[in-house]
């Protein structure tokens, strides 16, 4: 058995770690993770969010009205919690001309000295959907989301639905339209959030090449069940690495500014 990164827990031939760049926000997220996230899964995008966001916290479970370390964060008067989920009642953070008001919510918060404390689900969404129910302890929390319409470029992985996004994917997007929203605390706005994605990226890129490495060794692609289908991982996998390209570069021309 290969030997394994202790922070990212993958193989250390292929530990993303050295990708990772910190991306401070200002903001506290909590990742109530699914036990087959955490050992299971060959992907983890939130463990990657995680090690990007200074800060945030990893917890393990399925029920967590018993937990602790969930608990005592939830009863902490310096936070304001809530949960990133979609519904009807969730904070919108930007200004889609519908649920704009999350928009002034979340000022009055953040203008009343309170740290905004994000809780991410990070599971399946079938499991996130059942990890809701029974911690009851987050029924009363608010609910935060961002404006629909992004997919997710997780394409070596199918969705349950077109706009369901990976964790990783949806604390980007969140940060983002809070950032564009004046929602960051002072001095956060500045940091970029680029990095989340140029991890990602590459998490996706080193997926499907070694999907294409098992394809031509003759093992079965557990994923792929059709040539149309093959077709459009390869492309995602040329854009990628297309993306990482262009950030580098766009990386080179911010450091010799």
């Amino acid at each position: 058995m290969s030997e394994k990164c202790l922070k990212c827990f993958r193989p250390l031939e292929t530990c993303y770690c050295r990708y990772i760049t910190p991306v401070e926000t200002g903001v506290k997220f909590v990742f109530l993770m699914h036990p087959k996230e955490a050992y299971k899964q060959r992907t983890g995008t939130g463990r990657l969010a995680h090690l990007s966001l200074p800060d945030s916290e990893i917890i393990i479970g399925i029920n967590f009205n018993g937990n602790t370390r969930l608990q005592s964060l939830l009863a902490d008067p310096q936070y304001f919690c809530c949960v990133l989920y979609p519904g009807e009642d969730a904070w919108c953070v930007s200004d889609d001309g519908v649920k704009s008001c999350g928009r002034q919510h979340l000022s009055s918060v953040l203008a009343s000295g309170k740290k905004l404390l994000v809780i991410v689900v990070d599971a399946t969404w079938p499991c996130a959907k059942k990890m809701v129910k029974v911690s009851t302890c987050l029924h009363g929390l608010q609910k935060i989301s961002f404006s629909a319409g992004y997919r997710s470029e997780f394409t070596f992985k199918r969705e349950p639905q077109p706009d369901y996004i990976s964790t990783i994917e949806s604390c980007y997007y969140l940060i983002k339209e809070m950032q564009s929203a004046g929602l960051c605390p002072t001095g956060a706005a500045a940091h970029n959030p680029e990095p989340l994605m140029n991890v990602f990226r590459r998490m996706v890129a080193y997926q499907l090449d070694s999907q294409k490495e098992r394809e031509a060794s003759g093992v079965p692609d557990r994923y792929a069940n059709s040539t149309r289908l093959r077709a459009r991982k390869e492309r995602a996998r040329l854009a990628a690495l297309q993306r990482l390209s262009e950030g580098g570069a766009a990386a080179e021309t911010a450091g010799q500014g």
